[in-house]
């Protein structure tokens, strides 16, 4: 993995520690797991069954990335899909998912959380670390034009 390539993120798995480590997010994903350098030089394939989320962070900081916001306050503001995602430890998560169906990995789902200033910059999370995915709006979408309305031929003209 070279290192401009690579991208900063904190693992979250369930009942376990989380850890710290460098991701290539071309080749991350793979059929076992999530390829992952630790910041100790070891190579880590972590299946999708230990992970609850893959945080992509700007900075290592000691905070735990999962307790910062996880809801919207307000309807976003972003285009794609508000999604609202349940764990199967009862925790949920949401966030804007891609409105592009090939950009969708087969497993899991790539979103952006809700703070835009926080350290998160995007998350991962696995299909079998969820137990419900509910879209809560779509924002940005195209609009259908309106169809202008010709006035009936019966009705009067008072102004002419």
């Amino acid at each position: 993995m070279a290192g401009s390539t690579t991208k900063k993120v904190v693992v979250q798995r369930f009942d376990r520690e989380p850890i710290s480590g460098f991701v290539n997010p071309q080749t991350y994903l793979s059929a076992a797991g999530v390829e992952l350098l630790s910041l100790s030089g070891n190579l880590i394939i972590l299946s999708y069954e230990e992970i609850k989320t893959v945080y992509f962070v700007r900075e290592f900081l000691s905070g735990d990335p999962g307790k910062e916001k996880r809801e919207f306050a307000t309807r976003p503001k972003s285009a794609g899909l508000w999604v609202r995602m349940r764990f199967r430890d009862g925790d949920v998560l949401e966030g804007i998912l891609a409105n592009d169906l090939l950009q969708i990995e087969p497993s899991g789902f790539t979103l952006v959380p809700p703070d835009p200033l926080s350290n998160n910059q995007k998350v991962f999370i696995p299909r079998r670390a969820l137990s419900g995915i509910h879209v809560a709006g779509v924002i940005g979408g195209a609009r259908r034009q309106r169809r202008r309305v010709e006035p009936a031929r019966e009705q009067l003209k008072m102004f002419e």
